[in-house]
Order: C-alpha cells, then structure tokens, then sequence
C-alpha cells in the first residue's frame, strides 16, 4: 500500500460488516478503517472519547496532540477509551482513492465517489459500534476535526454526551470554498495529477505542492510568518519565507495523495450541519449537548465570526479564546494552552451539566424533517 510507511504499528484495521451507503446514494463495499486506541473500553462501554483528525492528519494523535493525551491530561487513557480513526477517503489505511475498488480490481484514483463529512462520521460510527462502544463522553476535534464533531452531535445525540470544536465552522463560507478551489486548480493543472502521487523522477514543481503552499498562507498569518521568516534572505539570494514554503509544498508530496487531497477539500466544501434538515440556525439549536466552541483569534481560514456564531445558537455551548499569532494552525501549536481549556471543560462544564440536566429524548438532527 502506498504511504504504508506512515502508518504505525500500533494501527489496527477493520472491515466494516456491512456496505456504506454514502449521502450520494452510492455504495461502498468492504469498507477498512484504520484506528488507534489508547486505554481500555469499560465494561459498561461508556468511556470512550473520539479525536477527530484535521485534513491532512492520520489516526496516530499521540504523535500530533501528544500535550492533551497521558495521565492527568484532557484526554486520559488511564480513564478514557480514546479512539481516532482515519477518516473516510483517507490515503493512510481507510478506505480512499488510492483504495482498489473491488469491482474493477484497479485503485480508485479519481474516480472514488464523492463524500462528504456526514460520511465520514457514519463511518466512524460504525467503527465504534463494532468496537463495543455505547457512548462517547467526548468528541473532540480541530478544523476537519471540528466539523466531524458537529456531525457526531447532530447525528448521535444520545450517543455523544459532550462535544470540543475548534477552529471549525458549522457550514463553510465561500471564501473556504474560494481557497479549496484555487488549490485543486492547481492540482488539476499538474499533468501527473490522475496518478495521485509523484515518483522521485517527476519534477518537484508540481500542482500538488503548489496546492500545499497556499494551503499553509491560510494556516499560519501575518504576525506567524513576519516571526518566523519576515524579510530575511538566504545565501542563495532566496527570501527565507520562499524557501520555507517550497519545503513545505516538496514534503507534502512524500507523504499524501493529491486524489485524497481533492476528495476532502470537496468534502469539506460541502459541510453544512443543516443540509436536508432546514434553516441553519435552528440546526444549530437543536444540537443540545455541552460544547466548547474553541476560537483562534488570528485564525483567518475560519475566522473567530464563525465560532462565535456556534457558540450564540447552540443552546449550551462555551466559547474559549486560542490567543495566539500563528493563526488556524494554533491548534497544533499551543497545544498546552489547548489541554487547559479541554481539561477545564471537562471536570468543571461537564460535571456541572450532568448534575443539572437530562439528555434523554434528544432527536438526531436529520430526524428534524419528519
């Protein structure tokens, strides 16, 4: 399998028993989930907690939130059952593009079906629900991450106790779709983009890492990367921030697939926690369990208008501030800032609500309609 390399041995896989049938109305058959774990299920199956990975993350989240997993920390496997699976039309062990499609015996490539996030979650449920898992205490996640974890509370309300979104949006805007976009052009104009991945004889140059490098000027801002680089020159005469995101672009290529990378930014354009339900706003109010709604306030992929919107229309949401001048990537830079705001969630919001209030007789959110 292409980029089995990235994939650590502590991964484990599973085939779902039963087809998926996508919002699309296509099927997928044979669907594998890889996961990570960290803790032990208990008995009464009631502990989990799911991390939910951002666009280009994988399943292996001790390697990228180390700071909020481990004793005493938000997210504790001596207490926990912590789950994260790569997502559906992921390129490191689930089901994606570079998948072989059982009906043809080739990879998907291109022509793996259109998802969207509310797929990725029922895949996830579906995971958990072979696991043994009854209720997830916590779903947790940053950016895609965060998206996820709206679908998980609107579709599973009496499953999911608590939700944490952050640096999210519950709809993206279309400066989000203008920038997705823009990046896949230039994946499209790459003549070697149908092959999802780049051989050591093709030219570093490409679509992909093009796509890479405008995708890490929305991660960081102007304070990031004045910090980091501002006008400084290398003795090749390059300026430092060029090189900087020319690194950035060549290594992204190593280790993801530019079909993948399609499939999600599509998948991602189309997020809208109210879509097939109605009114946006009353999607919101119906999604009743604890949240904390993080915001980055330099974030300028999904600037703080939108978690403050989430935070005024879902009923019991907490809105914390990320202080921080590295943008939407500061989810995965302050990272013990972040473990705070979790952990403080968790043993005081959390404790409070199951003191004072009753999740029974919630209604998943596409049950609205009906």
């Amino acid at each position: 399998m292409k980029y089995q390399w990235f994939i650590s041995p502590e991964t484990q896989f599973c085939e779902l028993p039963r087809p998926v049938i996508l919002e699309s109305g296509e099927v997928l058959m044979g669907v594998q989930v890889a996961y990570r774990t960290w803790g032990e299920l208990n008995a009464t199956g009631d502990n989990a907690v799911v991390i939910c990975h951002a666009l280009t993350g994988w399943a292996d989240a001790d390697r990228w939130w180390e700071p909020l997993i481990g004793p005493g920390k938000a997210l504790d496997p001596e207490r926990d059952f912590i789950i994260c699976s790569n997502v559906l039309g992921s390129c490191y062990g689930t089901t994606g593009p570079i998948s072989v499609n059982p009906t043809t015996g080739c990879p998907y490539g291109p022509d793996f079906p259109r998802i969207t996030i509310r797929d990725m979650v029922r895949v996830q449920e579906a995971l958990l629900e072979t696991l043994g898992v009854e209720t997830v205490q916590l779903a947790i996640g940053g950016s895609l991450g965060g998206m996820q974890v709206l679908e998980w509370a609107a579709l599973y309300p009496e499953k999911v106790e608590a939700i944490a979104s952050i640096a999210a949006c519950g709809r993206h805007s279309a400066w989000a779709m203008a920038l997705g976009e823009a990046q896949r052009q230039t994946i499209y104009a790459d003549p070697h983009w149908r092959e999802g991945y780049y051989t050591i004889e093709q030219p570093p140059a490409s679509g992909m890492a093009a796509a890479r490098m405008m995708a890490m000027c929305t991660y960081r801002s102007w304070p990031s990367f004045e910090q980091k680089c501002g006008r400084e020159k290398q003795e090749d005469g390059r300026f430092a921030i060029s090189s900087y995101l020319q690194y950035q672009g060549e290594k992204f290529l190593k280790r993801f697939d530019a079909n993948t990378y399609i499939t999600l930014s599509h998948a991602m354009d189309a997020h809208d926690v109210s879509r097939g339900v109605g009114d946006y706003h009353q999607a919101l109010a119906s999604i009743q369990q604890p949240a904390l709604i993080v915001s980055i306030d330099s974030d300028v992929l999904y600037p703080p208008t939108e978690q403050q919107e989430l935070a005024s229309y879902l009923p019991n949401a907490k809105l914390a501030w990320l202080h921080s001048p590295h943008g939407h990537d500061a989810f995965l830079i302050e990272m013990e800032h972040l473990n705070n705001m979790v952990f403080d969630f968790r043993t005081r919001e959390l404790h409070w609500h199951r003191r004072n209030h009753s999740r029974k007789g919630l209604t998943p959110i596409w049950r609205l309609e009906n």
